[in-house]
C-alpha cells in the first residue's frame, strides 16, 4: 500500500524545508536581538553597555564628583569622598582635591586613585620645567597622549586650576579651557557643572556656595557621589599679593647685594 508517511522523498523535503525556515528565522530575529529593528537590510552591530552598570569587570574603580567653580575673584574645587568597587562602596572620605606648586594650583581628579597620583607627580614635574599651567597641562597632555604606556594604563581624568585658568585634562589628549569658569568630572559631573552654571548668576552667592550647592544636587542625584566634600579654594586676589611680595623681597635683596 502507500507510505502515510509520504515515502522517503517527501521525508528529505520536509526535513530540508524545516532547515531553511530555521536559518531564516534565526538571521531575521538577528538584528533584534543586537537592538536594531528587525527589517531587511539592518546590519548586525555589537551591543554596548555602560560602564558603570557593566559586570565584567567588577574590580576596577569607578565614580567620583568634581567640580571646579571661578567667580568673583576665587577659584573652588570640590569633590565628594566616595570611591566605588563594583556595586559595593569601599570608602567614603578619599581625598580627590589637593593643591600643587606651592598651593598656586588646584587640582582634583576622577578615575583610579593610583593613576591620578601618577598624573600629579607628572603635572607637578611640568610646572617645574613650565611655571605657565596652560603650557605645562598641554605639555602633559601630549606626553600622555604618545607614551603608549601611559595612555593604556592611566586611567584618570583631571581638573586644574589657578588664577589664570580653569583646565580639563585627559588620555586623549584633550585640554580644554573653560571659559565660563565651570566644569565638572566624573560620574555626576554633569549634574554638579549644570546646577553650578544656573547657580552662578547669583549674586549673592560665593564662589564656594555655589560649589557646595552644586555638589548637593550632584550628590543627591548620582549614587556614585556621596556627602563628604574636600573642598580647596584659591584666592586669586591673595595670590597676587603674595607674588608682589615676593618681587618685592627679590628686588631688595638685589639691591642689597
Amino acid at each position: 500500500g502507500a507510505d502515510p508517511g509520504g515515502g522517503p522523498k517527501r521525508k528529505k523535503t520536509m526535513s530540508l524545508f524545516l532547515k531553511s525556515s530555521a536559518s531564516l528565522l534565526s538571521s531575521a530575529a538577528r538584528p533584534a536581538i543586537r537592538g536594531l529593528a528587525s527589517f531587511p537590510g539592518a546590519r548586525a552591530m555589537p551591543l554596548r553597555t555602560y560602564s558603570h552598570e557593566s559586570e565584567k569587570d567588577p574590580n576596577r574603580m569607578y565614580a567620583t564628583t568634581v567640580l571646579s567653580v571661578r567667580k568673583n575673584g576665587k577659584v573652588v574645587i570640590i569633590g565628594d569622598g566616595q570611591v566605588t568597587q563594583g556595586s559595593f562602596v569601599v570608602k567614603d572620605n578619599a581625598k580627590k582635591v589637593r593643591r600643587l606648586q606651592d598651593g598656586k594650583v588646584i587640582t582634583g581628579f576622577a578615575g583610579a586613585a593610583v593613576d591620578a597620583i601618577t598624573l600629579f607627580e607628572k603635572l607637578e614635574t611640568k610646572l617645574e620645567q613650565y611655571p605657565q599651567l596652560l603650557r605645562a597641562a598641554v605639555e602633559l597632555a601630549k606626553e600622555w597622549r604618545s607614551d603608549k604606556h601611559l595612555r593604556r594604563m592611566l586611567n584618570a581624568v583631571l581638573v586644574v586650576a589657578d588664577k589664570d585658568v580653569s583646565l580639563t585634562l585627559s588620555g586623549n589628549g584633550d585640554v580644554l579651557e573653560h571659559g565660563d569658569g565651570v566644569c565638572g568630572i566624573g560620574s555626576g559631573g554633569i549634574y554638579a557643572q549644570c546646577a553650578a552654571l544656573a547657580l552662578k548668576d547669583m549674586p549673592d552667592l560665593s564662589a564656594e556656595e555655589v560649589a557646595r550647592r552644586s555638589m548637593k544636587i550632584a550628590s543627591d542625584t548620582c549614587i556614585y557621589t556621596n556627602h563628604n566634600y574636600v573642598i580647596e579654594i584659591l584666592d586669586m586676589a591673595a595670590e597676587e599679593e603674595k607674588a608682589a611680595e615676593k618681587a618685592s623681597g627679590e628686588k631688595e635683596a638685589d639691591k642689597a647685594k
